[in-house]
């Protein structure tokens, strides 16, 4: 299979294959790794050897729970962050007390870590054309005790686990998961 055949099977952009395949992106998301995986008809574990240090990022957005069960489920991880300020959704099943009894059900383990949320006011400029501007507010929000507390617990939980950094936004380069991401890599 060609990688333009791999992009149109998986729905995954054919510069979004090409970063993966080099290395370039470094915490890919659960979705499109599943994509891939089921295009290449194989299993996330196939594509994603086992390895300490594993967070992934994943965001809701236009998913059923049952769907993203499966991939939770698929992708092997066995600890889902929810870095959302509020835990709340409109999405049924998605709110902290449904969603962490369904991630239970399959033995995964629900945190939720409120000061790692975005501020409701910041959120506007992660969509729109200010997103540095939005993540320079964020990263700066990560400041205080209970931020770098809560960073400290992520980093020590990926050592024994696959943890999953939740939002609600799809594509993370949108979200603030981005910049926690970046953080977590800063830590080591």
């Amino acid at each position: 299979m060609t990688q333009g055949q791999l992009a149109i099977a998986s729905g995954v952009g054919l510069e979004t294959l090409r970063k993966l395949e080099q290395g370039h992106v470094e915490q890919p998301g659960v979705f499109r790794i599943a994509a891939i995986a089921d295009a290449l008809k194989t299993t996330v574990d196939a594509l994603l050897p086992a390895r300490p240090n594993r967070v992934s990022s994943v965001g809701y957005e236009g998913c059923e729970i049952t769907t993203f069960i499966d991939a939770i489920q698929a992708a092997g991880i066995d600890l889902v962050a929810d870095v959302r300020l509020t835990p709340l959704s409109r999405k049924q099943g998605f709110s902290k007390a449904r969603l962490g009894a369904a991630l239970g059900d399959i033995g995964v383990r629900y945190e939720h870590l409120r000061s790692l949320g975005n501020a409701k006011e910041n959120r506007p400029l992660f969509a729109g054309a200010e997103l540095e501007v939005g993540r320079a507010r964020y990263r700066a929000g990560l400041r205080t005790p209970e931020a770098r507390h809560a960073l400290g617990e992520l980093a020590s939980w990926r050592q024994e686990h696959h943890v999953a950094l939740l939002c609600f936004e799809r594509d993370e380069e949108r979200c603030h998961r981005s910049v926690v991401l970046e953080e977590l890599a800063q830590l080591g």
